[in-house]
């Protein structure tokens, strides 16, 4: 029972860190073929591009990549196909009524076994503009600063 609980990361969207605000994360599952599991298990996944939409009160993950495997030979199917992510309805129609009125995106954050299960993690997301990337930036560099000179007086 101590395996359930037990997270391994396989991927992660870091790309979605600099271009948005997260305001809440979510957790769901994902709805994959057998060889796709074995691809992700070996590494072969990419969240860069990807995002999520809600259509007849299912939400589905699109442009997250998962490399064919190279064992898998009439099995392995299309890299970029639309992916179906499994949440409650109750949730669906709750993230739906956020992104319709308040213009906020759906961002796939990482993706994770949870035991033997392959998780995601979508984020409800508010876009960043020029000057919010500018800012981060530079807060992030006077950290770095910080933590340098706090090192040199030690």
């Amino acid at each position: 029972m101590a395996e359930k609980t037990q997270l391994k990361t396989i991927a992660q969207n870091r790309k979605a860190y600099h271009d948005y605000f997260v305001l809440e994360s979510f957790e769901a599952g994902i709805e994959l073929c057998g060889t796709e599991v074995k691809s992700i298990r070996a590494g072969g996944v990419n969240l860069k591009d990807a995002w999520c939409a809600i259509q007849n009160g299912e939400i589905f993950v699109r442009g997250m990549h998962i490399s064919p495997y190279e064992q898998g030979n009439i099995f392995n199917r299309d890299p970029l196909r639309v992916r179906r992510l499994l949440m409650h309805k109750r949730e669906i129609m709750r993230l739906f009524g956020m992104v319709q009125q308040q213009g906020l995106a759906l961002i796939p954050l990482s993706l994770y076994f949870k035991g033997s299960r392959v998780k995601v993690q979508v984020g409800l997301c508010k876009g960043k503009k020029l000057y919010d990337k500018r800012d981060a930036a530079a807060a992030r560099d006077a950290q770095r600063d910080i933590e340098r000179e706090m090192k040199q007086r030690r």
